[in-house]
């Protein structure tokens, strides 16, 4: 699994298969009921996608209020739901019939294997729907039936409703019930594709990667650009950029990146040898801006995301991210504008990009070295006015390249 996880049920300890994975969701269930059950479909379309995709298989997904449900033997599935965005955790677990006698049995079989002489427990109940019988009473009766499955086994159990050594969980709803001992937590956000899409600016470092994640989590669709500075890069930087995006769509099966490829070393150039050497990165980054706006146009997108974090290098002041956007009427997304390096760095191994990002690619030869930190917005536009702006946006997009990874 990519995300968080706990051991499943199938396990060792019990020895019992799987009828259902329980999938529950958080902000969705705060939407209108129309909006809500788009959502609903969308996100079952993605989980789909994300089982199949790790050949995971599975007989049929349905939902109630409030829940989706896998039914399938693959305890997998838990972790492969886990990891589509809008999931907030999900459960393998048992089915039983919607009374007392048959939760309390069931509970009592899962106890048997699992709780060990010594050993404290807990039953964690609660229930949705009509019933003879509160969330109390089923903990009362489903702990009764495990103490004495226990004592009949020779064990001496205790009850420890503040920190058991062991829980099982008992969800009582209307037509079935679910008993489950692990809950995997999920990614949370939206379901990808709610949200529409935007040009993510790629560069395969560690930021931007976590940015464009950070969007999808919450449901953009992402259309990766990578500016390619070569020849003041490395082609290894190009490849790390690449990989960064394929990782990426490892989280979004069902929906193929486009990819571009823009050739940026001509507009470096240009800028090196016709402006101050202080303000390349300025107008490197404005020009990239351009570029990524005139695919989000052609993409029928909303927005561009980058990897910027305020502070964290020279060229991310707030003068400068001032200067960057100084007349430019572009909707930029800066989803790590507050996040520092080490919670980025703990997304990004989270997410399966920190080994990709910190492979060695070598530094942009093209950053000068005594680069603007404080940046004067009207002296950036004076000097683009050096430059035929229009005609190098046009060229670069000209020779830009498409990929579908």
């Amino acid at each position: 699994m990519q995300g968080d996880s706990t051991d499943t049920m199938n396990d060792q300890r019990t020895g019992k298969q799987i009828d259902v994975i329980i999938v529950r969701y958080g902000e969705l269930a705060l939407k209108s009921p129309g909006v809500r059950n788009l959502y609903e479909k969308i996100l079952m379309k993605n989980i789909a996608a994300m089982l199949d995709s790790r050949n995971i298989p599975y007989s049929l997904m349905r939902r109630e209020w409030g829940r989706i449900f896998i039914e399938t033997t693959d305890p997998h599935a838990a972790e492969a739901a886990a990891d589509v965005f809008g999931v907030v955790s999900t459960s393998p677990a048992l089915i039983t019939e919607p009374d007392l006698k048959s939760a309390a049995g069931t509970c009592a079989s899962l106890g048997k294997g699992l709780i060990l002489e010594g050993e404290s427990f807990a039953i964690r109940a609660r229930r949705s729907g009509n019933h003879s019988f509160s969330s109390a009473d089923i903990g009362r009766v489903c702990g009764d039936a495990v103490w004495n499955m226990l004592e009949n086994e020779g064990k001496h159990p205790r009850v420890d409703l503040s920190s058991p050594d062991k829980e099982i969980f008992v969800e009582m709803r209307q037509n079935l019930a679910y008993v489950y001992l692990e809950t995997v937590k999920g990614v949370g956000g939206l379901p990808l594709g709610t949200q529409g899409s935007m040009v993510a600016l790629m560069s395969g470092g560690l930021d931007s990667p976590v940015a464009a994640w950070l969007m999808m989590k919450r449901g953009v669709m992402i259309i990766p650009v990578y500016c390619n500075t070569s020849p003041y890069g490395e082609d290894a930087a190009r490849e790390r950029a690449f990989d960064c995006i394929r990782q990426l769509q490892t989280w979004a099966p069902g929906h193929q990146f486009t990819t571009y490829e823009i050739p940026h070393g001509p507009n470096l150039s240009s800028f090196i040898d016709t402006c101050d050497r202080k303000n390349t990165c300025l107008l490197c980054k404005r020009m990239m801006y351009r570029e990524a706006y005139e695919i989000m146009k052609k993409e029928g997108a909303s927005g561009i995301i980058t990897g910027s974090s305020l502070g964290q290098v020279a060229s991310q002041t707030a003068a400068n991210m001032h200067a960057e956007i100084y007349q430019l009427s572009i909707p930029i997304y800066h989803p790590l504008i507050a996040f520092d390096k080490s919670e980025i760095m703990d997304i990004a191994r989270r997410i399966g990009t920190y080994e990709i990002s910190t492979r060695p690619a070598g530094s942009c030869t093209a950053v000068p070295e005594r680069p603007e930190v404080k940046a004067n917005y009207d002296l950036v536009v004076l000097e683009e006015k050096r430059l035929d702006i229009e005609n190098m946006v046009s060229e670069a997009l000209k020779a830009a390249k498409v990929f579908k990874l």
